[in-house]
């Protein structure tokens, strides 16, 4: 299993427990957590991002299919597609950028909401 692969399993088991310890397990403690690239500021510091994580409530239990597009030792970027049913639903590229021990010193979405089919 690649970093990119391990990271991203973790990812999702910390999306889904919400559990600091999960949360911590893939992201360095002075992380920088990124919801868009223009963001003005990040989320800074691991305890920042384990607080944004247990406060974020989700409207539905997500479904999503997400994988490692291409990585090397330092940059895994990831694509895919979440949707919460009866909710929004987003085409995601993440950047997540791996210290040398696996976790994330810095991540950032870019996140879509998919084009409405045109009427015609």
């Amino acid at each position: 299993m690649t970093p990119a692969q391990r990271w991203l399993d973790g990812y999702i088991r910390a999306w889904e427990s919400k559990d600091a310890a999960d949360v911590r397990a893939i992201f360095t403690d002075d992380a920088e957590y990124w919801f868009r690239p223009n963001d003005p500021e990040p989320t800074r510091g691991i305890d920042a991002i384990v607080a944004m994580w247990s406060e974020d409530d989700e409207p539905t239990l997500p479904e999503h299919d997400l994988r490692v597009l291409i990585e090397d030792a330092e940059l895994g970027i990831i694509k895919g597609t979440i949707a919460y049913p009866g909710h929004e639903s987003y085409t995601n590229l993440w950047e997540v950028h791996l210290a040398p021990d696996g976790r994330a010193h810095r991540f950032v979405e870019w996140y879509m909401t998919p084009r409405e089919p045109e009427e015609g």
